[in-house]
């Protein structure tokens, strides 16, 4: 794991959807180019699945500021770069350079959980009348989705873009109905 700056959780929303800030004054434009877009997006390679599926990183960036990386593997933000007082930019999460880092070390870093984020005792709920075991993976218990929670599916990409304002990444999951126990399909979206 690399060496990171600890900041409370509520920065993470903030990575998916990056908004750009107008220069105060008549001019904004002035130093910048008038025209000249300020936020982009890209797209890299990030590695396989051991089943062989491809893995994204998405790339946000702010010119002269934020930087967040996510990538289609559990939609997870893999780093987001802030600048400090001084305008040196840190890494301020938790998380892996490697796709292989997330496979075999696990971990919910920067991730999205689910269906169910928490434990559910005895791996068991009931629903109208209705019992459904879940997948134990906290000794009896469920926790964050079970043995493949949303956190290790690879998503997929629904929009990449970047104007002047913002730029985005929406990444989308639908979880079938009976995995890891749980009933009904459900369709996700992260923006």
């Amino acid at each position: 794991m690399r060496g990171t700056t600890p900041i409370n959780l509520v920065l993470a929303a903030l990575a998916i959807t990056m908004f750009g800030c107008k220069e105060k004054g008549p001019s904004s434009a002035q130093g910048r180019g008038a025209g000249k877009q300020t936020m982009s997006v890209s797209k890299e390679s990030f590695g396989q699945t051991p089943e062989g599926r491809q893995v994204d990183l998405y790339t946000l960036a702010r010119a002269g500021g934020m930087k967040a990386r996510i990538i289609n593997y559990g939609a997870i933000l893999v780093s987001l770069e802030v600048p400090d007082r001084n305008g040196k930019l840190a890494d301020v999460t938790l998380g892996y350079d490697r796709l292989d880092d997330y496979l075999k070390r696990g971990g919910l870093f920067g991730a999205v959980v689910g269906r169910y984020a928490n434990r559910i005792g005895g791996a068991k709920f009931v629903l109208d009348g209705v019992e459904y075991p879940l997948a134990p993976n906290n000794r009896p218990n469920h926790i964050h989705g079970g043995r493949k929670g949303f956190d290790k599916a690879v998503w997929m990409l629904e929009d990449l873009k970047a104007d002047d304002h913002q730029a985005a990444v929406k990444l989308s999951y639908v979880s079938q109905d009976g995995e890891e126990g749980y009933p009904g399909n459900l369709a996700c979206s992260v923006t």
